[in-house]
């Protein structure tokens, strides 16, 4: 049976069961007796190995059999749901994700999962606490094993060395725990091996070892002539190494140890073979969910499309909202009452046909903020904090451009919010707090924007420490830093390079900093706001543009040019008289309803060719970012218009702001102004 034809649906199914798995048994960890979630998992599960096996896809039916068996001693109450079991069937899941992952960008679907298997087989027969153990140990002893293993080349290398007089040590080398370069060690330790004699294996390998993929320790096979106290001796000169182990080891030895292994893993492999055949209370379960109830049958109201396609069908219709406003303007020139008529109809149709187009992109954010709930549960582990994470709003809808581009901000927020704003569970009680922390995630619709927000009722943003670090790295002026209040201080943390992070994590982006999500919102067309009370907690605010691709815009003239200023960044537009603008440290500014504002002339930021006159008024369209207000100022104002926003390409990527242009009813082009760039 050719299976390709259901590959599609199989992926986009498999992905809907182990998010289904992933959203069960976080809700278990905190109701570890209701059964019905259990069987809800169970489903999910038994409904993946189903068709994984139908697809031809064995791994994957393997390892969810065994997850499948561990789920059914817990729903018959012979295995109680406790956090070491829960870790491991997680565990389970993550590598399902990994191999469904791998199918859809065109692999096989293969990933050694054996260990996994082992671990579920030793759950399934009560050896909990055996489980337990391997999964503590971080998979140090597999590293060690593995580092004990030799393939038939290695062997005979040895061999061969060994009839030559040469030494075969194994040796452990350890780095102090707070070692900063542990790259740079290692490969010290193997320079001074390498002059010594010829290193046959390590363990981890050596790419992971120049990845700092280890923990302190690691393990070198190495030939050489030199005596054992010797090589001792050398290695523990190394800077930050602490502890130096060479063992002497025989052929005789490693050929002994190579068979024990060999027979521990056939044993092994007997021992948890997979059982393909399954039980008849699952069949019996499967022929009732097959069969329709009263014999009646439903035709699906839904069908799966192909994101590509909604692309295509969203390229064609933008054109077309080009030409619409092509015959709008024809229409006006020519005065047609029957045109005119026909225009308007057809802008209606047009109008509606849109709204459909964009409502079909609509993606709820769910699609992202599902990630989170299993991220936050394994940080807080790892952190060793309690933290309860609320998700508010994840039926609001997002275009699913949008969407793609959110989730990475997302992640560097939450987990921000994770390592710096929530505090250990010690220091929350001895400030009067409850020990678990709160992160709330939520999202809503105001106008034509998404608003999603991320606080915390942590320790807040240390107005101080901020300005210390702010100072130090020449952001601001002490002089300046006095003057700037709470709100200003706390979103100095988006500024470029800046990090609050006396240690570098890997929880809250190695000090990084947030000027990373900053740059990708404004990106979107959005803003980010930040809020915070020290001790109490902090508020992340991030406003998006429902859509990407059609925009409503003003249309104001500089010179002989046409601009496009987005709606979505315009307070009002104002005409103002020449002697309303002042002059405040070198920057021309007017009195906005009891505020300062300044001005941005556009023909100087554009360098727009035109004859200068005086002129008595002024035109101006008043902007926002976030608090922050700017007037731009032009020649005249044409009016509103929906345009669709066209990408000027990687050459034209970093014209100081501009957005993005727009083909206007009379064929012209308009340049799209980037607000955000033009707010200081």
């Amino acid at each position: 049976m050719d299976t390709n034809q259901y590959l599609e649906m199989f992926i986009e199914e498999s992905k809907e069961h182990l998010q289904a798995c992933n959203d069960h048994l976080l809700e278990l960890e905190k109701n570890p007796q209701n059964l019905s979630i259990v069987n809800e998992v169970f489903r999910s599960a038994h409904t993946l190995k189903g068709m994984s096996a139908t697809m031809g896809y064995e791994d994957i039916a393997n390892l969810t059999h065994k997850m499948e068996n561990v789920l059914d001693e817990i729903r018959n109450s012979r295995l109680d749901v406790t956090p070491e079991l829960l870790d491991v069937v997680f565990v389970a899941v993550d590598q399902l994700e990994e191999m469904v992952f791998n199918i859809a960008d065109g692999g096989d679907g293969k990933l050694d999962v054996e260990e996994t298997v082992r671990k579920l087989h030793l759950i399934e027969k009560g050896e909990m606490e055996v489980a337990a153990t391997v999964m503590s140990k971080v998979d140090n002893t597999e590293k060690h094993e593995n580092f004990l293993s030799y393939d038939d080349y290695e062997m005979t290398v040895l061999q061969q060395s060994a009839e030559q007089n040469y030494f075969t040590y194994e040796i452990s080398v350890k780095l102090r725990e707070d070692c900063l370069l542990k790259a740079a060690r290692v490969y010290m330790v193997f320079e001074l091996l390498e002059k010594m004699g010829d290193v046959i294996k390590s363990s981890p390998t050596v790419e992971r070892l120049e990845d700092e993929d280890f923990d302190e320790q690691f393990y070198i096979a190495i030939v050489t002539t030199e005596e054992q106290e010797d090589v001792q001796k050398k290695l523990m000169k190394v800077s930050e190494v602490t502890e130096v182990i060479v063992n002497p080891v025989s052929i005789e030895q490693l050929k002994t140890r190579q068979n024990e292994e060999f027979e521990k893993q056939e044993s092994k492999k007997e021992e948890i073979k997979i059982e393909e055949k399954p039980s008849s209370e699952v069949k019996k379960a499967e022929e009732k969910q097959a069969s329709p109830k009263n014999g009646q049958t439903h035709g699906n109201k839904t069908i799966r499309v192909n994101i590509e396609r909604l692309d295509i069908l969203m390229n064609l219709f933008e054109e077309l909202v080009i030409d619409r406003g092509r015959l709008q303007s024809i229409s006006e020139n020519l005065h047609d009452s029957e045109l005119e008529e026909t225009v308007e109809r057809m802008a209606r149709i047009t109008g509606d046909l849109q709204n459909i187009i964009l409502n079909m992109r609509m993606v709820p954010v769910d699609t992202v903020f599902n990630r989170f709930p299993k991220m936050v549960r394994q940080l807080a582990r790892d952190l060793n904090k309690k933290i309860n994470l609320q998700v508010i709003g994840a039926e609001t809808e997002l275009d699913r451009t949008v969407i793609d581009e959110i989730g990475d901000p997302l992640v560097h927020l939450i987990r921000n919010s994770l390592d710096h704003g929530i505090e250990s569970p010690e220091i929350r009680k001895a400030n009067g707090k409850p020990e678990e922390g709160t992160v709330v995630l939520r999202a809503y619709h105001s106008g034509n924007h998404v608003f999603i927000e991320i606080e915390d009722d942590g320790a807040g943003i240390s107005r101080e420490k901020v300005l210390k670090k702010a100072i130090a790295k020449n952001i601001v002026t002490p002089e300046a830093a006095a003057l700037l209040s709470d709100k200003q201080v706390a979103e100095l943390i988006l500024s470029s390079g800046f990090s609050t992070a006396e240690v570098i994590s890997d929880v809250s982006g190695r000090g990084v900093g947030l000027d990373v999500v900053k740059t990708t919102i404004e990106s979107l067309g959005g803003s980010i706001e930040i809020s915070s009370t020290e001790g109490k907690g902090s508020l992340f605010s991030i406003q998006l543009p429902l859509t990407l691709s059609i925009i409503s815009v003003m249309l104001v003239e500089l010179g002989e040019e046409i601009y496009a200023v987005p709606l979505s960044s315009i307070i009002e537009t104002a005409i103002i008289r020449s002697s309303d603008i002042l002059n405040a440290h070198n920057q021309k500014v007017i009195d906005f309803r009891g505020k300062v504002v300044p001005l941005v002339f556009l023909e100087e930021v554009f360098e727009v060719p035109r004859a200068h006159k005086e002129e008595e008024f002024h035109s101006v369209v008043l902007v926002r970012k976030g608090d922050k207000m700017a007037g731009l100022v032009v020649d005249s104002f044409i009016g509103q218009q929906e345009i669709v926003l066209k990408s000027l390409g990687t050459y034209l990527s970093s014209v100081f702001a501009i957005s993005g242009a727009t083909i206007l009813g009379n064929g012209k082009v308009a340049l799209i102004v980037d607000c955000n760039a033009l707010i200081m």
